[in-house]
């Protein structure tokens, strides 16, 4: 299956050499939209993980500005997309709810890198993710995900808030559009690749 503007050789196809596997996570606090952006962007039926929430979670669980929300992902949201026969993207959306921090460093092993889905009615909700990829090492981006009636900031007023450094890419993205998305996942790409680049340009010739 083809993606957005990306070439499709026939994936599954014929005999040929496994595809290329890259995984990305999609991270963030709760009700932020990563259920939504997984399933915006898979070309399979999504997995997701969800439960009801319940009134023993009532203490536990942070609503704060997702008061409508009604279930919550216990596990994570699985989804793929095939870039061409040979190199296929595996989607990971990593649970939000403090309980089930616990999952993430399972789930971030052998990862390209993650995107960040932040809502500026409630910025201070990614900062745990930021403070966990920062500390693995870990290529990611922030994206800002335009609900309606969000207030819309400029990208340097949400960079100092979040004390971000300059390098880490900032956008806005729409949860619920399949080309937003894709666009955000592109600049990941292109980020976790700069990366690598400049720490080969710095580790010393053998």
């Amino acid at each position: 299956m083809g993606y957005g503007g990306f070439d499709n050789d026939g994936a599954g196809g014929g005999q040929g050499p496994a595809p290329v596997a890259i995984k990305i996570l999609i991270a963030g606090s709760f009700g932020v939209g990563k259920t939504t952006l997984v399933g915006s962007l898979t070309e399979i039926r999504p997995l997701r993980t969800e439960e009801d929430l319940s009134q023993p979670g009532a203490g536990i669980d942070v609503l704060a500005g997702a008061e409508p929300k009604r279930a919550t992902t216990v596990a994570m949201d699985f989804g793929r997309i095939t870039i061409r026969s040979d190199l296929v993207v595996y989607l990971f959306g990593m649970p939000g709810q403090e309980r089930f921090w616990f999952m993430w460093d399972d789930l971030a092993q052998g990862t390209l890198g993650a995107v960040i889905l932040a809502d500026t009615r409630r910025l201070g909700g990614c900062f745990h993710a930021i403070d966990y990829f920062e500390q693995q090492g870990t290529p990611f981006v922030v994206a800002l995900n335009m609900f309606d009636g969000a207030p819309r900031h400029r990208i340097e007023a949400v960079r100092r808030a979040l004390d971000l450094d300059t390098r880490v890419p900032i956008v806005t993205c729409d949860a619920r559009q399949r080309e937003s998305c894709r666009d955000a996942l592109v600049i990941l790409v292109y980020h976790a690749i700069s990366l690598l680049g400049a720490a080969e340009e710095r580790s010393p010739v053998s």
